[in-house]
C-alpha cells in the first residue's frame, strides 16, 4: 500500500529548557544526532532535565534507537529533504530574565525559518549548524539589547563540550540497537568543537 506524498519544506522542534546555544540553528541534510540529542524538563518536577529527543520519549511506543533509524533511513528513501530547525525560546542571562522576548516576537525567527527554506535568509555557519547572522533576524523595533542579541546568538563551545558528553552517556543506553549514524554524527561534533 502507498502512503500519501507529503511535501514540507523545514521542521522546527522547540527546546524546552534553557540550553546552551544560540536561539536558533538548523542543519540541512537533517542530521538525526541534532534532534537525538535534545534535551527537556521532566512534566512535574522543576529543575529537572533529561535527554528527550525530538520531545518523543514519553510517547514513543518502540525503541528510540529504532525510531532514530527509521529517520536515518528516510535519506535514502526522500527525493527531498527538509531542512531541520531547533529554536529555543528559553534563554536567559545572568539575572534569570528570558534574553528574547517570546510570544508574538517568534514570528521574526520563523520568518527566517521560511526565508532558509527557500534559499534565503542570511546565515553563519558554526559547529552546530547554521545560525542567523545578527541581520538575519528583524530585529526592527524590537525591544532587546545588543548584548541579549549577541549572546542569542553565540555559540558556547565549552558548555557544548560538556553536552556532547552527555549525550554520549544517554546513547550508551542503547548498545550495539543505536544507529551507527547517530554515534558518527556525535563524534564528528565533538571534532568540530575541539577544532575551533
Amino acid at each position: 500500500m502507498a502512503g500519501s506524498p507529503v511535501a514540507f519544506i523545514g521542521l522546527v522542534f522547540l527546546e524546552t529548557i534553557p540550553a546552551p546555544g544560540p536561539r536558533t540553528r538548523y542543519s540541512s541534510p537533517p542530521k538525526v544526532m541534532f534532534l537525538a540529542s535534545m534535551r527537556g524538563a521532566t512534566t512535574g518536577a522543576v529543575g529537572v532535565v533529561r535527554q528527550d529527543p525530538m520531545a518523543m520519549l514519553p510517547f514513543c511506543g518502540y525503541n528510540m534507537a529504532d525510531y532514530w533509524g527509521h529517520w536515518l533511513s528516510m535519506e535514502k528513501r526522500a527525493s527531498h529533504l527538509p531542512k531541520v530547525f531547533r529554536v529555543n525560546w528559553f534563554r536567559r542571562d545572568e539575572h534569570g530574565e528570558f534574553l528574547w522576548p517570546g510570544f508574538s516576537e517568534n514570528l521574526r525567527v520563523l520568518k527566517w525559518v521560511i526565508e532558509r527554506c527557500k534559499g534565503g535568509g542570511e546565515a553563519e555557519e558554526t559547529p552546530l549548524g547554521y545560525i542567523p547572522t545578527r541581520r538575519g533576524v528583524d530585529h526592527n523595533g524590537l525591544d532587546i539589547s545588543e548584548d541579549a542579541l549577541t549572546e542569542l546568538l553565540r555559540v558556547d563551545r565549552e558548555a557544548w563540550r560538556a553536552s556532547v558528553r552527555s549525550q554520549a552517556k544517554f546513547f550508551e543506553k542503547f548498545g550495539d540497537r543505536l544507529p551507527a549514524g547517530i554515534r558518527e554524527e556525535r563524534e564528528a561534533l565533538a571534532r568540530r568543537l575541539k577544532a575551533q
